[in-house]
């Protein structure tokens, strides 16, 4: 066997575990646990995603390096000096901290060294290096600052860093308990969210509310400094001792208790949630002017799982003095981690040998496996299921192009599965976006959760700036865009409040645009924009709905249902065509049409049970 210098890159034991494979700077392949084993956001220690990624190794070429995407030594270190120093107010988090310890002395060395052969190749790269150079080395950059926001590594909570030609160098770092991302996941509890998860509800719940509590957040909760380095009050907080994110006195400090789960969103909750979204911001703001200054480049890099608040994103490029650039790492939370150990490891050899190693872009962060028309073909038999194919790929984006145009919700499964929390076409849900009620039926009938949540469009790129304000160069939905005012309906979010409504879903039917279903209770929507040649499959449907409809963008969003991850293989997308309301499945090279099915494959909709995300 030769060795072809390919460093496999691993995250795991604590959330969202993942496995990555590089050549140099060139990224082969990356993957997160959760899609194999179906748990989302999965931490264990990631057996299958390893297993697709070294199957990607050319035939007869060995593993270079195993990277891990943390010091264990140094977060074992942190996490008894932690516990030594709240002794005995801490014994709340000790079995916690038993079973961490215990993965990271025991389980993981033996896991590692599995992999490896010889645990001489095993390279531990800390937590927040690994962000870092997850964003920087796959950027368009050749040095850029780079910005690292997170809950924590192994003590580091914020980082700001510089990225050259000779790699990656450390600026200033926050260290634990002060955490901008525990200070958000703090509000997503107190708001009746999953922490890990619901962030991403209370950045969509922000826009309902106005911002009343900011300024009691920063007198009491946070001291926020104008170059962005902050405090937390941990009074008000309980995850450095306790199993809640916040304490008791967080309840009395804003006059309510938590939300139930289950429990009505009110304007207080609305309010609550836009008043941390302001603060965050804010935050962001201050950091990534301070890192520009410091780091002396016009362009900026971001990771960590702060770095998938999109709104936040976007103000960074309309707002912070003198930036040019802005690449936010796909995979920007824990699972990217695995990528950047990997890519590190990478630098550091090409350093040794003078030469950084060339960077191949995400590659769209389509990065996961991908099937055979033949499987496809034999998971469509095995199920039983009625199925069209067609060879010719403009018709089939023509025949896709005109379900949708009829009202029809698509599965679309084509290609390699994306890296990250984002679909970006190639396991997606596709409808048209221009009805409000088409939001209300993804919502309830294919995604099965709440009426008020966002869906994003896919845009074709030379047409996003005809229809939406900058910053409107997005390709991995990860910035935020305002509808121009032309396409937006006569009333806005004030307006209703004006007029006495007050539930989510109120104000969210009040408000209208041309595109009702990605355009978001302020107008704004969650961009991907595609290049209509080079955008795959999914870009091919878009143009030819475009040129069917004169409509260039659709809505988009993951194929999967609440509580579940992204579907992976032709059997998942099968499940979960047979488990919902979707019309039309097109998947590889077939066309399942559910008017097509026999009677038994209406009788499985909605019989499965879901999860809480």
């Amino acid at each position: 066997m030769t060795n072809g210098d390919y460093t496999l890159g691993i995250s795991a034991h604590f959330h969202d575990s993942a496995a990555a494979l590089v050549q140099g700077g060139r990224i082969i392949a990356a993957a997160q646990e959760e899609r194999f084993t179906r748990q989302k956001a999965d931490w264990s220690f990631p057996d299958h995603a390893i297993r697709y990624c070294l199957s990607q190794l050319p035939e007869g070429t060995a593993l270079g390096t195993v990277a891990y995407y943390e010091d264990p030594g140094l977060k074992t270190r942190r996490i008894l000096d932690h516990a030594r120093a709240l002794t005995p107010r801490g014994a709340r988090l000790w079995p916690r901290m038993i079973e961490t310890l215990k993965n990271l002395s025991d389980e993981l060395p033996r896991q590692l060294e599995q992999v490896a052969g010889d645990p001489g190749r095993i390279v531990f790269v800390p937590h927040h290096r690994s962000h870092a150079a997850s964003a920087f080395y796959p950027s368009p950059f050749q040095s850029a600052a780079v910005l690292v926001v997170d809950g924590v590594g192994e003590y580091s909570t914020t980082t700001l860093w510089s990225g050259n030609a000779s790699g990656l160098h450390p600026q200033a770092e926050i260290r634990f308990p002060h955490s901008l991302g525990l200070f958000y996941s703090a509000f997503t509890q107190y708001c009746g969210f999953k922490v890990n998860s619901g962030e991403y509800k209370l950045m969509g719940l922000a826009p309902f509310g106005v911002p009343q509590y900011r300024q009691k957040i920063l007198d009491e909760l946070i001291d926020l400094g104008e170059d962005g380095a902050f405090t937390l009050n941990m009074r008000y907080f309980d995850f450095d001792k306790g199993l809640s994110t916040t304490s008791p006195l967080f309840e009395m400090l804003f006059g309510q208790p938590q939300r139930g789960d289950t429990a009505p969103i009110t304007p207080f909750h609305m309010n609550m949630a836009a008043s941390a979204q302001a603060v965050l911001e804010e935050a962001m703001i201050a950091l990534a002017t301070t890192v520009l200054q410091r780091g002396n480049s016009p362009n900026l890099c971001l990771a960590g799982g702060v770095a998938l608040n999109c709104v936040a994103n976007s103000r960074l490029l309309r707002e912070v003095p003198g930036i040019d650039g802005l690449w936010v790492q796909p995979a920007a939370g824990d699972a990217g981690g695995a990528l950047g150990a990997a890519l590190e490891v990478a630098q550091t050899q090409a350093v040794e040998g003078t030469q950084r190693p060339a960077s191949s872009g995400a590659s769209g962060a389509f990065l996961g496996p991908q099937y055979s028309d033949p499987e496809i073909r034999g998971a469509l038999d095995k199920a039983g299921l009625v199925h069209e194919e067609i060879q010719d790929p403009e018709e089939y984006a023509a025949r896709v192009a005109e379900a949708l145009a009829a009202g029809q919700i698509v599965g679309h499964f084509h290609g390699r599965m994306e890296f990250g929390p984002r679909a970006l076409g190639n396991r997606s849900i596709l409808a048209d976006p221009r009805g409000k009620a088409t939001l209300t039926r993804v919502n309830r009938s294919i995604k099965f959760r709440e009426d008020w949540r966002p869906f994003a469009p896919i845009v074709l790129a030379d047409q996003a700036a005809v229809f939406f304000e900058e910053p409107t160069d997005s390709p991995y939905m990860l910035l935020v865009a305002s509808l121009k005012p032309e396409f937006r309906g006569p009333r806005g979010v004030k307006e209703a409040r004006a007029r006495g409504l007050h539930a989510p879903m109120q104000l969210q039917n009040a408000v209208t645009s041309q595109f009702a279903a990605v355009t978001h209770v302020d107008f704004s929507a969650r961009l991907q924009t595609v290049d209509p040649d080079t955008g795959g499959r999914a870009g091919t449907i878009l143009k030819a709905f475009h040129a069917a409809t004169g409509c260039p963008m659709l809505l988009n969003t993951s194929f999967n249902v609440r509580g579940e991850p992204i579907v992976c293989t032709p059997q998942d997308a099968i499940d979960c065509f047979l488990n919902t309301h979707l019309d039309l499945l097109a998947i590889g090279g077939f066309l399942v049409y559910r008017s097509s099915q026999p009677d038994w494959v209406s009788q499985k909709i909605a019989r499965k049970r879901f999860a809480a995300d």
